[in-house]
């Protein structure tokens, strides 16, 4: 399929609707809400493994790739999800997890039991000496990388949780059991696949000690093998259905990497996830350590990615927002004063951009961030062991909750808020998280009955993208590259070209443009002139000569 004309929308499974009062969300409730996605406009659902797993980590931890898990449904819940989804001409991409399997799955149970076979499936070294991890190397979720295992007297590396034992790419059987899995899905009707930190499969080594005793990304990031590996993959799967559409995500990569990774002719995936511009907010690069946005840093990283990649003739996945990062709204705009124009301001920017824009379930009725204020209430695996780790640093609680609150996964995974009866009505039971506390005022009822709502607005930006080219295939060009709240950038194809004005910030912002001949296309404060030298806090404008 093109994926050009294209919008995705990301479902967290467990957050999206419940039908049976368990307070987990599930298959059936999902196609209850066709029609409301339908109505946004979107093309393609994303889900969040719904596959078996013992959940350590919200089911990046894979049990069995073959079945759903019990709590979401059956295989003919799925089947029937599937029909109706395309019955709505909605695709469907499945989140395939290949770094590492959960140490519940079959082959790493049959490894410990002594099997040589699925032993080789996975890394394993001696340690330097009784109890000492065979390098230093720290996880990503804190603790270190290597979990030891006494039937051996060696240690398996986890680069995620212990749980989450890293498969060895290196052996071919493993390479074939993933071709396989993607085909099984292929067979149920499935043409999308978002492959997890799928720039890690390929070490250079595992072997050294990092020399800063961080977490050794330098020796598994983007590997030797690693376009290798994703082009078999590619030919034994997915790159034989025309349909497909692929992306993977990118993890601390480079933008050569990622122009081989979604290179036209490449023949690896479609497109990319990148999330540089999601740390400009990290005090010295470190996600637990807050500052305000950096947005001169942010304007580089758009622009620098949007135009390399078009020079490479690669591909973009355009997005604020996700699974695993705070709510934009609550992050890049003002999420109480100027909820409505921040929210379809941040939208604008992403919708308008080179690439394929990426919905996360909630941003299009402009969902906030949890304000949880209780660790209790945090369910998150890498908030939890967090909140241990800082206080033992001597942060004050008070400190670690004002952290928590800007930063923690939980934030994108609250329920999502349809309604202003009790839990949103997302369940009738008690939920799995708690559910945010504005979404009496903040819900999908309330927007769809207000013609200027943020989804309304949404609505309008995904048309525009599928009635006008240039907005999909025209190329980048920055404008305004030195303006210190204003982020504006021209797209252009053959005669057509389109100016997006974006300001960031809560205060009035004065720009110099000719947009002589333009005319106004989509505006989030209802402007209808286009000769435009004030932004009004939170304004954004579309603008078109033709």
């Amino acid at each position: 399929m093109s994926f050009k004309d294209k919008v995705v929308y990301q479902i967290y499974p467990k957050s999206f609707q419940d039908s049976d009062g368990d307070g987990w969300g599930d298959i059936r409730g999902i196609i209850t809400r066709l029609d409301y996605l339908k109505e946004l406009g979107i093309d393609c659902i994303w889900f969040n493994p719904m596959t078996v797993s013992p959940q350590r980590d919200n089911g990046y931890d894979v049990a069995d790739y073959r079945a759903i898990d019990p709590r979401y449904g059956t295989m003919e819940d799925f089947a029937e999800l599937s029909r109706e989804a395309h019955k709505r001409g909605i695709d469907i991409m499945f989140d395939m997890v290949f770094n590492h399997t959960s140490i519940e799955h079959e082959w790493f149970k049959r490894a410990i039991a002594g099997e040589t076979k699925y032993k080789n499936y996975y890394i394993w070294r001696k340690g330097k000496a009784p109890g000492v991890p065979p390098t230093n190397w720290q996880s990503k979720f804190a603790g270190p990388a290597w979990e030891y295992a006494e039937a051996f007297d060696e240690w398996y590396l986890h680069l995620f949780d212990p749980t989450q034992a890293d498969l060895n790419w290196e052996n071919p059987d493993v390479r074939q059991e993933c071709a396989d899995i993607v085909n099984f899905w292929r067979s149920k009707g499935v043409h999308g696949f978002r492959f997890d930190v799928v720039n890690l499969i390929s070490k250079y080594t595992v072997d050294e000690d990092d020399p800063n005793n961080f977490d050794g990304r330098q020796f598994y990031t983007d590997g030797p093998h690693v376009h290798e590996y994703l082009k078999e993959l590619a030919a034994r799967s997915f790159g034989q259905d025309p349909d497909s559409i692929t992306v993977g995500e990118m993890s601390s990569t480079t933008m050569d990497n990622c122009i081989s990774y979604s290179g036209e002719e490449t023949g690896e995936l479609s497109m990319v996830f990148t999330f540089h511009h999601l740390k400009v907010d990290y005090k010295n690069q470190m996600k637990w350590e807050l500052q305000p946005f950096d947005f001169k840093a942010l304007k580089k990283l758009l622009s620098d990615w949007q135009t390399g990649m078009q020079e490479g003739k690669a591909w973009n996945a355009l997005f604020l927002n996700n699974h695993d990062q705070p709510r934009a709204l609550s992050r890049f705009g003002n999420d109480r004063e100027y909820r409505k124009e921040s929210a379809k301001m941040l939208a604008t920017v992403i919708h308008m951009m080179r690439g394929t824009p990426y919905v996360y379930m909630g941003e299009e009725i402009g969902m906030t961030n949890a304000g949880f204020t209780d660790i209790r209430q945090y369910v998150d695996v890498e908030s939890t062991n967090i909140f241990k780790v800082l206080k033992e640093q001597g942060k004050s609680e008070e400190e670690i909750y004002h952290i928590l609150q800007e930063r923690s996964r939980d934030n994108a995974r609250t329920p999502m808020q349809w309604d202003d009866s009790l839990n949103a009505g997302f369940t009738s039971g008690t939920p799995w998280l708690q559910v945010c506390d504005r979404y009496k005022e903040i819900n999908v009822k309330n927007d769809l009955e207000d013609p200027d709502s943020i989804f309304r607005y949404y609505q309008k930006l995904i048309q525009l993208r599928k009635e006008n080219k240039v907005i999909q295939e025209g190329t980048f060009r920055q404008l305004l590259e030195d303006h210190t709240s204003v982020f504006a950038f021209q797209r252009t194809l053959g005669t057509e070209d389109v100016v997006v004005l974006a300001n960031f910030y809560g205060n009035e912002a004065e720009i110099t443009l000719d947009l002589t001949g333009y005319e106004m296309a989509l505006s989030n404060i209802g402007r209808t002139d286009s000769d435009i030298t004030v932004l009004k806090p939170y304004e954004a404008a579309v603008l078109i000569r033709r």
